[in-house]
Parts: C-alpha cells; sequence; structure tokens
C-alpha cells in the first residue's frame, strides 16, 4: 500500500464554513480573480422550491474545485490558505482586489528575506478572519 502523502496533488480541497456566503463570495470572487481563480461549481438544494446557492467551489478554468466556500456553522476562522501566484503583479493585483472586497491587511505586499528568501507575498484576511496568502518566485 503506497503512503498517502507520496507525490503532487496530495492535498484535494479546502473548505471554509462562513458567516455570511453572499459577503464572502464577493471577496473570493474578487480575491481570487487576478489569480486566475473562478467559480467552477455551485451547489444548491434540489429538494427546495426555490434553491439558493449554499456552496461554491473555486479553481482555475477547466480544473476541479481546490476552495470551497459554504454557508454553515460553525463559521471557520483562523485557518492559513497558501496560493501561487506567477508574479509580483499578480501578488499586488490580489492584495488590492483583496482589500477592496472586504479583505484586512495581514501583511502588505513585500519580500520576506528572513523566513522567505526568493518570494515575494502577501497576507490578507478574509471576512471571517482566515488567511489567504499569496505568493511569486523572486
Amino acid at each position: 500500500m503506497a503512503a498517502v502523502w507520496e507525490g503532487e496533488g496530495v492535498l484535494d480541497h479546502v473548505t471554509l464554513t462562513v458567516a455570511d456566503l453572499d459577503r464572502s463570495l464577493a471577496f473570493y470572487d474578487a480575491a481570487l480573480r487576478p489569480l486566475g481563480g473562478m467559480r467552477v461549481s455551485e451547489l444548491v438544494d434540489e429538494e427546495e422550491d426555490e434553491p439558493v446557492v449554499e456552496a461554491v467551489g473555486y479553481g482555475l478554468a477547466d480544473e476541479p474545485a481546490r476552495l470551497w466556500v459554504v454557508r454553515g456553522a460553525p463559521v471557520t476562522t483562523g485557518l492559513h490558505v497558501r496560493l501561487s501566484a506567477p508574479d509580483r503583479a499578480a501578488v499586488q493585483a490580489f492584495h488590492d482586489a483583496a482589500i477592496a472586497a472586504g479583505g484586512t491587511v495581514f501583511a502588505a505586499p513585500r519580500r520576506w528575506p528572513i523566513y522567505r528568501r526568493g518570494e515575494f507575498n502577501a497576507m490578507v484576511r478574509d471576512p471571517d478572519g482566515n488567511l489567504v496568502e499569496v505568493v511569486a518566485p523572486e
């Protein structure tokens, strides 16, 4: 039996349960757009007469959802998600979009030579207090 942590692609997805789905979707729509992230799946309760979206999966075009944002309780807080960007401009664009969409600055875009040599990154708290970090190679 092979070890489950071998190879690439071990982590399938991450799910965040949020307090206000509409607010969080607006945040993630804006924040992930500069990275090529988009809604790739939306789930509703099909048994309801007028179903509303209850879960949204984000990913890259033609790929499965890697980040799910769902309505419910308890709310996820304090999670740290790290995403890759192709370059410094994308990190800056993520940061600017995330702040404009209701995020708060945790670490403004910059180099971190003491902790992360060769990287340029930014960290933003989402509306529920989770950290979203975006990093690009220098």
